[in-house]
């Protein structure tokens, strides 16, 4: 009797023990991969968990086999649904089809067992009624009358549209032509037919294959549509272009109260541009500020317009389409990289432009000479200054190089509009001053082109070692805009004639050693013609 007890109590134990093991290896197995149950090419439902021992592609086998034989059987199968615990058995006609447990449920898409299961009832349903739909002959002769139709009408459409589009480019040069007279600008034609028509063909061109393409795609889903087999595929092709029309549709509405707030924006930045322009111009009015001129006036109102005009943008990007998207940001990021790394130059030669401009260093019409370039400005921009020399050319000079370089004004210490001309002559000490003094200015007043009031003057810049030197200044006549090399020359000429017939040699002696006679001038050869004594009063 002791052992028998004996007995018992190991096979207990051995039981005890294979349940807790099964129960453990059951606690540790991986989750089974999910199932997707499908009939006639319509999806039921998905199988996310093992039951009663079947994986969930046994359970899709089970379930297949069971739907195909009640639809088999029976004309008319009922679905219907009966609740058992927490998990709801789908039944079709008198047969179990499939158990919807709560595992199987799918929690961003079912709320509860009894929805999920709802669903798969419905899409069962589906089933039978397709199935009944396929099995009848007038209904299939009927489908293909409705597709043979609509293929009839898509090629309809199509040929429609070639012979419009034929009609179309016969008929685009002659439409071209004449709105393309009317946008003149004065005398000159703004767009020129030739070059548009290319573009405006192929444009045409691309519209015409996108609308073949939707013309396509809408008879391709619609046949579809037509028959029970191939119904799911048309009605995810409508469906995704219902879709994409909405998403867009969307984003438009989405985008309509930011695009309002930039409009107001840009409206609002505008006004303030036109008010500072005035603002500014009568700021400029003589008497009002001394930094504030007609010469200052357009940069001011430039930078003033910039300025206006970031803060704007900076305002309105958080409502532009898209701002807060990461694509938008790179891209953003990516712009102010590359403008921060090579805008450096440019906004040092902005920077100098400025100083230019505001500290009034030239001026449109001065002769300048900046290094070792000379000539007449005639533009001072942001970035850089054009110069016209006296053969002719121009130079465009960077602002930066001007900022960095000494600047030779030659119009600011003249009396009134025009320049300062000036040469040098070297005579030796043999030739009396007042002599040299007389014919300079007697060269200046037969030059013309240089003016009598302020009349020239001579300075004696240096008293060498071997030779006086003289500088000739005089005021060029600004109503005669005459290049300054060309001027020099016809001084230069003219102080040659005049040095010449008065017998006087243009030369820089050097000499080894002592002279025989001492080099001097005696008194009575002091006013030597041309040169007047002084009148006695």
């Amino acid at each position: 009797m002791v052992g028998k007890s004996l007995a018992v109590l190991m096979i207990g134990f051995s039981l005890f023990w294979s349940v807790a093991s099964w129960a453990q290896d059951a606690a540790t197995a991986p989750e089974p991969a999910a199932a997707e149950l499908k009939i006639a090419n319509r999806s039921i439902m998905v199988f996310r968990s093992a039951l009663l021992g079947e994986t969930p592609e046994t359970r899709v086998k089970r379930a297949k086999t069971a739907i195909n034989e009640a639809l088999d059987d029976a004309d008319d199968p009922r679905v219907s649904l009966d609740a058992i615990q927490t998990s709801y058995l789908v039944l079709i006609g008198s047969k179990r089809a499939f158990i919807v447990s709560p595992k199987d449920v799918d929690a961003s898409e079912f709320e509860s067992v009894r929805q999920a299961a709802d669903s798969a009832a419905d899409n069962l349903r589906q089933v039978v009624s397709e199935t009944q739909e396929a099995r009848n002959f007038r209904l299939i002769l009927r489908a293909l009358a409705m597709a043979a139709l609509a293929t009839g009408i898509y090629v309809a459409l199509l040929w429609g549209m070639a012979f419009l589009r034929q009609r179309m480019l016969r008929k685009l040069p002659e439409l071209m032509h004449r709105h393309t007279q009317a946008l003149k600008v004065g005398r000159v034609q703004v767009i020129d037919a030739n070059y548009l028509y290319p573009l405006v063909s192929r444009l045409l061109g691309v519209l015409r294959w996108l609308v073949v393409l939707l013309l396509t795609y809408e008879w391709l889903g619609f046949v579809l549509s037509r028959f029970p087999y191939t119904r799911p595929w048309g009605e995810s092709l409508n469906n995704y272009l219902l879709e994409v029309f909405a998403y867009l549709l969307q984003g438009i509405v989405g985008a309509i109260p930011g695009l309002g707030v930039a409009l107001a924006i840009f409206f609002i930045a505008r006004g303030a541009t036109a008010f500072s322009r005035r603002i500014l111009r009568r700021m400029a009015m003589p008497g009002t500020f001394s930094w504030l001129n007609q010469e200052t006036l357009q940069p001011t109102q430039r930078l003033t317009s910039l300025a206006i005009w970031l803060f704007a943008l900076a305002m309105a990007y958080p409502y532009l389409p898209g701002a807060g998207t990461d694509a938008f940001k790179g891209l953003s990021v990516l712009i102010g990289l590359m403008i921060s790394l090579g805008a450096s130059s440019v906004v040092g030669q902005a920077a100098a432009g400025l100083i230019l401009t505001y500290t009034r260093t030239l001026r449109p019409g001065e002769f300048v000479r900046i290094g070792e370039y000379e000539g007449t400005v005639t533009e001072l921009g942001m970035f850089t200054t054009r110069i016209r020399t006296g053969l002719g050319e121009v130079l465009t000079l960077p602002n930066s190089m001007i900022t960095g370089t000494v600047t030779k004004n030659y119009s600011r210490t003249v009396q009134g509009a025009g320049y300062v001309v000036d040469t040098v002559v070297t005579i030796g000490y043999d030739t009396p001053w007042r002599q040299v003094e007389a014919m300079l200015l007697e060269a200046a007043r037969r030059t013309s082109g240089v003016l009598e009031d302020p009349p020239a003057q001579v300075f004696q810049t240096a008293l060498s070692d071997f030779y006086p030197e003289y500088r000739l200044v005089a005021q060029a006549i600004p109503s005669q805009p005459r290049p300054r090399a060309v001027l020099l020359s016809m001084l230069h000429a003219n102080i040659q004639d005049v040095f010449n017939e008065h017998g006087v040699q243009i030369m820089s002696p050097h000499y080894l050693g002592d002279p025989q006679q001492e080099k001097w001038v005696p008194k009575d050869k002091w006013y030597t013609a041309p040169a007047q004594p002084p009148q006695e009063l």
